[in-house]
């Protein structure tokens, strides 16, 4: 079903190490809004839609977000690899390094474990596709919140690209919608 390039849909390259930072992309990665739980909603959302069509559209916009995720899980590994202990103390990063060490962990910024009740799937056209909607806004809105905090360039470009593609997701379960 899926053909896997070996790369990123966009490229990560930060220069620059920032365990604070890292510590607030983390919940696009495993968090309430982030990829992971959008890949698993639209990927499980498929098997009961009815119309072909949205079922490749769930199953096209689910496999992107799983793009996302490996972006995201390269985001903050580079922002985390090669880290001083006084960097990890001095960016309140310890708590998770503890744990974690620099292993990427789905979790939100707050320290909270990925959890299916992120998500929704609840088998009917409107009501999962409304779910979708939101949680397209929900996720553009965490971006926005997310380049609230930075300004390394190396990181504001592939956000801003992930944040881009939310909206247009957005406008893809708008339009499937209205066909239905």
């Amino acid at each position: 079903m899926w053909v896997y390039e070996k790369k990123l849909q966009y490229p990560i390259k930060i220069k620059s190490p920032n365990p604070a930072l890292a510590k607030i992309i983390i919940t696009q990665y495993g968090g309430p809004d982030g990829e992971l739980g959008a890949s698993l909603r639209y990927l499980s959302q498929r098997y009961a839609m009815p119309y072909p069509e949205l079922k490749a559209i769930l199953t096209d916009i689910g496999t992107e977000e799983l793009a996302h995720l490996e972006m995201i899980g390269a985001i903050v590994y580079q922002l985390t690899r090669n880290l001083t202990v006084e960097q990890i103390k001095d960016s309140g990063f310890d708590s998770y390094f503890v744990d974690h060490t620099t292993g990427i962990y789905p979790s939100s910024s707050a320290g909270v474990p990925f959890t299916a009740a992120y998500l929704q799937s609840k088998g009917d056209v409107l009501t999962d596709l409304h779910e979708n909607l939101a949680a397209e806004q929900k996720a553009r809105t965490t971006y926005d919140n997310i380049l609230r905090f930075c300004d390394d360039p190396d990181v504001i470009d592939p956000i801003r690209f992930l944040r881009e593609r939310e909206v247009v997701h957005y406008q893809r379960f708008g339009e499937a919608k209205q066909t239905n």
